[in-house]
């Protein structure tokens, strides 16, 4: 795992000072790479890399690398799980190679000479970012892995073009721009990151999955009025799939897997071999441990393949409702692990706050980002690299919303668009404290006992879906967004701006409204989210993660299992959970789904109240010119007084607070 930077100047006497900017761009990702770095620079190009050593720890895996012929150059940042593999079939069409070391970066140079950066990315099995240069064509390919494991940003800083692992990379240029994007901020008050292509900067792009663009010549001086897309071109540079998630879900569904027994058989072999390919290293390994169905998996096919205890971790709250540390524990334990379990206060969580911006780079508001770096720092004590259970609820339908965001649907598209719209105005206009009375009443009928209800909360959400949804991709939409333009809170904002979410959907296996809600997360929210959040959760302390979820071959294994071996009896991931009951009990298993969360919405009514204020202040807001201050003090208030969770909303706008002042 490292960091990569570079640059690539319209003309080579335009920056004479190439070396010296890129490398403070590596400086910057010092946390990537703690281990090496390495500069190369020629005429109009510069390429920069930081190593953190996993795979031949000698220097024959330093970079940027040359090729044996001399062509190419590369900087790498990933692991390719099948490299000796990929060595053995150059080796079968006879392209025979000298090795100078074991490492996966030399194997993807002799591949690419022998059949191109395409063909060899098709056959990689792996996450990545890289940049090569081709001396001979004056070409530079920047890609990225299937699924978005690995960051890749880009863009223009002056005339240069610029890319690299981290956003603060590309802020080390003294050009870089530094202005808001107003675009990329309404879509992360809407989905509470910023999706790809865009980022919270103008000029500024992720490279999306999947994808590789190639710059042939010169780069033109200047950015396009709206970001390219796969497909796309700007002057000499050009975006291309080199996978797609479309083709793959298309072709699983016309390769059914109907047998239930031969659907677990498959799954568990293809999981088995992924998680054997991911737990090659040369430096210590382990994996992240919560107790539920996808970490659980992950880890009782490690254990089941070693000689020795894999060593394993958690961490364990103070606030019980949110502490899942026990289930770990018990997994763990019948399976044999060396596990670890590491005590988290409410004050070690809050203590990380002010170091999101730094993390983080631009908004971010999952605040689940908060846990999963203190369980990061955990386990690098101990090891290098984690393997992790990301990616599982996406591909084998975990998430409540592919349960009950149907049902929804079932029930209501029958009506008429204005006779929903109108029950959604209905609901909507009975008070909160009716809702809330209603639901104590059915708690204590129920239960024999009140407690604290919110029925008023979730039936004016559920009024607000009805009221907008047509579609259900209109649906899903409207249960993944906090902050619709609709809200008015965005100044100077009118219109939605498109996303990967507008892009087609498959021509056949998206039938089922829970297919299509995956294939959604899978586009968008897997890798500008969740994968983003571990990346710089796990890269801030020099930690590799890797997820075994999302090798090619179970990508593949997913889109071929029907929805029955999915979703089945209002529970998510069937065949997964019978792979997973092979080695854990299922009681061990067997409870309501908690996501990686902590109390954020009770500590802003508390002990975050006063940072809240200040940054929430209305003289701040509208000194900023970026929000309706009105809106925000009104949501504020709500919350603080208890009668509505406004967490997300809340998260989000602090988020971005903290964010632009981190930044002056």
């Amino acid at each position: 795992m490292c960091g990569i930077v570079g640059l690539l100047c319209a003309n080579s006497n335009r920056l004479d000072d190439r070396e010296t900017v890129v490398r403070r761009m590596m400086r910057s990702l010092r946390h990537r790479g703690p281990d090496d770095e390495g500069c190369w620079v020629e005429d109009e190009v510069a390429l920069g890399h930081r190593r953190l050593s996993i795979l031949d720890l000698s220097e024959a895996g330093a970079q940027p690398m040359h090729s044996v012929c001399g062509r190419y150059v590369i900087a790498f940042n990933g692991e390719i799980y099948n490299h000796l593999e990929m060595r053995r079939d150059l080796e079968k069409v006879g392209a025979s190679t000298t090795w100078q070391g074991h490492s996966d970066t030399e194997t993807l140079l002799a591949c690419i000479m022998h059949w191109d950066l395409d063909e060899t990315l098709q056959r990689a099995k792996g996450m990545f970012a890289l940049a090569l240069w081709d001396r001979s064509n004056k070409q530079l390919s920047l890609a990225r892995d299937r699924m978005g494991e690995k960051p890749l940003y880009w863009g223009w800083a002056g005339h240069a073009l610029v890319f690299g692992s981290e956003l603060k990379a590309l802020r080390a240029h003294p050009d870089c721009p530094r202005d808001v994007c107003r675009e990329a901020l309404a879509q992360y008050l809407r989905f509470m990151y910023v999706p790809a292509p865009r980022s919270i900067h103008p000029g500024l792009y992720k490279l999306e999955p999947g994808a590789i663009l190639t710059v042939v010549g010169a780069p033109p001086s200047t950015p396009p009025e709206e970001p390219i897309r796969p497909g796309g071109h700007h002057g000499s540079i050009s975006i291309r799939r080199y996978w797609d998630l479309n083709a793959e879900i298309e072709a699983g569904a016309q390769n059914q897997i109907e047998d239930n027994g031969d659907a677990v058989a498959a799954l568990g072999e293809v999981l088995g071999k992924a998680v054997q390919r991911q737990m090659i290293s040369d430096v210590p390994l382990g994996a992240f441990l919560s107790g539920g169905v996808d970490s659980s998996a992950i880890v009782a096919l490690m254990q089941a393949q070693s000689a020795r205890p894999v060593q394993t971790f958690t961490i364990g709250f103070d606030e019980a409702t949110f502490d899942e540390s026990t289930y770990a524990a018990a997994v763990a334990s019948h399976l044999g692990t060396a596990h670890t379990k590491v005590r988290v206060t409410d004050k070690d969580a809050r203590d990380v706050i002010p170091h999101l911006p730094e993390l983080y780079d631009e908004p971010f508001a999952d605040s689940s980002q908060i846990p999963t770096h203190l369980v990061c720092r955990a386990a690098r004590q101990h090891v290098t690299v984690a393997l992790s259970g990301d990616g599982g609820d996406e591909l084998f339908g975990g998430y409540n919303r592919y349960f009950w965001g149907p049902k929804i649907w079932d029930r209501f598209a029958l009506l008429p668009h204005p006779l929903r719209k109108g029950l959604g105005k209905v609901i909507r206009s009975v008070p909160l404290s009716v809702w809330d009375a209603a639901g104590s009443k059915y708690n204590r009928l129920r239960f024999g006992s009140t407690g604290i209800s919110k029925l008023g909360d979730k039936a004016h959400r559920l009024g607000d879906h009805l009221r907008t949804v047509r579609t259900t991709d209109d649906l899903y939409r409207s249960l993944v967004s906090e902050w619709t333009l609709e809200a008015g809170i965005m100044l100077s904002i009118s219109k939605d701006p498109t996303s990967q979410l507008d892009d087609p959907l498959p021509e056949n296996g998206v039938d089922d409204p829970a297919m299509l809600m995956m294939v959604q997360d899978m586009r968008s929210y897997l890798p500008d989210d969740i994968l983003c959040k571990v990346d710089r959760a796990a890269m801030g302390v020099s930690l590799e993660t890797r997820t075994p979820f999302l090798d090619p071959d179970v990508i593949a294994l997913a889109a071929r299992l029907p929805m029955a071996a999915k979703i089945r009896d209002g529970q998510g991931k069937w065949a997964l959970r019978q792979v997973l009951y092979q080695h854990v009990p299922r009681e061990m298993i067997e409870r309501p789904k908690v996501g990686f969360a902590i109390p954020i919405g009770i500590w802003l009514r508390g002990p975050l109240r006063d940072w809240a204020e200040e940054l929430l202040s209305h003289e701040r807001l509208e000194k900023d010119g970026f929000f309706d201050p009105k809106i925000i003090r009104q949501t504020w208030a709500e919350h603080l007084s208890g009668r509505r969770d406004w967490t997300a909303r809340i998260w989000a706008i602090l988020m971005f607070q903290a964010w632009k002042i981190a930044q002056k």
